[in-house]
């Protein structure tokens, strides 16, 4: 599948592509997610971003993210509750896929 042209979505709808990722898509994507984002969204995308640079994985599933989300950028954001509000059909999944990264390992969906 294709996205803005020659930017590709693999058979699971993640970009083919990390490097090909930038705003304009992430708004695509989380218009088909159907999500606005928000600041709080784009703190989160861009945290998922530099962590994937780092380790050069995403996290591995909810518990390991939401640890990584609160000792990056603190106890109020590092909580499912907040991540669940964010990204109501999945945080993980849902981030990972709007902030141009590769499906997580144990998503199903």
């Amino acid at each position: 599948m294709e996205l803005n042209g020659a930017v590709q979505l693999g058979a699971d709808g993640f970009l083919a592509r990390p490097e090909d990722w930038d705003a304009a898509i992430a708004l695509r994507l989380a218009a088909e997610e159907g999500i606005e984002l928000g600041d709080a969204h784009w703190e989160i995308v861009h945290f998922l971003r530099d962590y994937f640079l780092r380790f050069r994985h995403v996290p591995a599933n909810l518990r390991l993210f939401v640890t990584a989300v609160k000792n990056g950028l603190g106890a109020e954001q590092g909580t499912s509750r907040h991540l669940y509000r964010l990204f109501p059909k999945g945080p993980l999944r849902q981030a990972c896929r709007i902030a141009g990264l590769p499906k997580p390992p144990h998503c199903l969906g």
